[in-house]
């Protein structure tokens, strides 16, 4: 059966809801009869999307005036945004200066979910070749973000992706839960993680820890390129070169080594 005679009627619910939205972030407690007004429609459509937005904390509704205003889960919406963007913008300048001390690709990476998601990236002038890695989402265990994120992640965090089957991307990948958690201790000594090989064949990967003010682990500071590139580095020092970039990085998050708190990631 189509649902084409339905999508008209989906698209303008989402748009009334939207408006809904904008209309208590402008004017603050309403009830349901002046939403319909406001919107044009009856009040009993106004009250079926108010309560639809209710069920999801979008809006919430005081129970002794039966009037609306927005929910406590738009704030938790909008900080994932802001935290983000946040991060990306002071990140962009130290990720632009890797990419040109290197010559390679530099990504920030997050772990999202079970997976290592890029939200920024540069790519030196001099690369021969420019791969976009924003939004690839890609296993823990064969990447150096993966790796050196999950080395510093709260045990419970550490255990659940331990315990999942580790996809053998290439020849090289590690599938070992052992020799993973092996490297995984060698990441927190040396304060950084490599990968040979281990995503795609030809691609190796370096990578080192970001801290936030508060000392947790919010994300990597990777740097990729062809693997007989990264392991010849032709006389560069790249895993000093990222350990330092992420260290600025941090800085610049508000973090100092001093902190009290120990390291571990969200």
């Amino acid at each position: 059966m189509s649902n084409e005679p339905r999508e008209p009627a989906v698209i303008r619910s989402v748009d009334r809801a939207v408006a809904i939205l904008d209309l208590l972030a402008r004017e603050g407690w309403r009830a349901g009869a002046e939403v319909a007004r406001e919107l044009g429609v009856h009040r009993s459509t106004a009250l079926r999307l108010l309560g639809t937005l209710e069920r999801h904390a979008l809006v919430e509704r005081d129970p002794r005036t039966a009037k609306y205003r927005l929910g406590r889960r738009l704030p938790q919406l909008a900080s994932v945004v802001t935290g983000e963007l946040d991060l990306r913008s002071v990140a962009r300048p130290v990720c632009e200066g890797l990419a040109e001390a290197t010559g390679e690709t530099v990504t920030l990476d997050v772990l999202e979910g079970d997976e290592i998601v890029p939200i920024e990236q540069s790519t030196a002038s001099t690369a021969f070749v420019s791969v976009n890695w924003l939004g690839r989402r890609t296993p823990v265990h064969c990447t150096a973000s993966g790796k050196v994120i999950l080395a510093f992640a709260p045990e419970p965090i550490r255990l659940r992706l331990l315990t999942r089957p580790l996809e053998r991307r290439t020849p090289r990948s590690i599938v070992d839960v052992a020799e993973l958690e092996k490297q995984l201790a060698a990441a927190r000594v040396g304060g950084f993680s490599r990968t040979f090989e281990e995503l795609e064949v030809g691609l190796d990967a370096i990578a080192a820890p970001v801290y936030s003010a508060v000392g947790q682990v919010v994300a990597a500071l990777d740097v990729s390129g062809p693997a007989h590139r990264l392991q010849a580095s032709g006389g560069l020092d790249l895993v000093g070169l990222t350990r330092d970039a992420a260290a600025d990085l941090s800085r610049r998050l508000g973090f100092r080594v001093s902190s009290p708190k120990q390291p571990t990631t969200v």
